[in-house]
């Protein structure tokens, strides 16, 4: 018997291989704008920082900026429209899915991505149907690192923190997984920044490869 009932997941980075279209929106945006593409290896290391990580690194503003609104509205509309162009599940990942719905673990999702990108992304990779649970950016009035977004994935799925396992590539991943005594995994294929220690977040383990988390269940 696992001594888990419930595997969370991040969703990019985590879950799902979203930097390519991250990135082409991005780059379609500093095209309009007359600037230079960045290289996809370059914008992977920010893909879990959404708009405002891409937009730092691509124009170099910040959020209070003048020109930060704009260029963020035609980063949103251009990923909306291709959200899907390249975007897939991370190598192995379809493997660990089937592996826990064959031994009749729930799975779901916890990300920091607002609902309105999250849904179309989870059902244009028919993953919607499947998780017990999708737990967005908005979806309670705290996103992570808070607990509520935890505590609320574990509510819908009837299971409790402390049997949960959540594998997440970002520090406020690890720290919402802590605060809510769930055992933390960091997936260290996903997007992690070179100033990133991940070896200081407190995780429970580290992860090469998706494949790995089957051998902590």
């Amino acid at each position: 018997m696992s001594k888990y009932d419930a595997v969370f997941f991040d969703l990019d980075g985590t879950l799902v291989d979203t930097a390519p279209d991250l990135a082409y929106a991005i780059n379609q945006v500093l095209t309009e704008y007359g600037k230079l593409e960045v290289p996809l290896e370059r914008l992977r290391s920010v893909a879990s920082d959404g708009s405002p990580g891409l937009i730092r690194l691509a124009f170099n503003i910040t959020p209070d900026m003048n020109a930060y609104d704009a260029i963020q509205k035609r980063f949103i509309e251009l990923y909306q429209t291709h959200i899907t162009r390249e975007s897939a599940l991370f190598d192995g990942m379809q493997e660990v899915l089937v592996k826990l719905e064959e031994m009749d673990m729930k799975w779901g999702v916890i990300t920091n991505k607002p609902e309105f990108l999250t849904t179309p992304l989870m059902a244009a990779l028919s993953l919607d149907d499947r998780a017990v649970s999708i737990v967005s950016a908005d979806t309670t009035p705290h996103s992570k690192p808070h607990p509520a977004p935890m505590l609320y994935a574990c509510a819908q799925a009837n299971v409790q923190p402390e049997r949960c396992l959540y594998i997440g590539d970002a520090k406020r991943d690890i720290e919402a997984g802590n605060n809510t005594e769930m055992t933390t995994l960091i997936a260290a294929y996903g997007y992690i920044k070179d100033t990133d220690s991940p070896e200081d977040w407190q995780a429970d383990g580290i992860i090469e490869h998706p494949r790995d988390i089957l051998n902590w269940l």
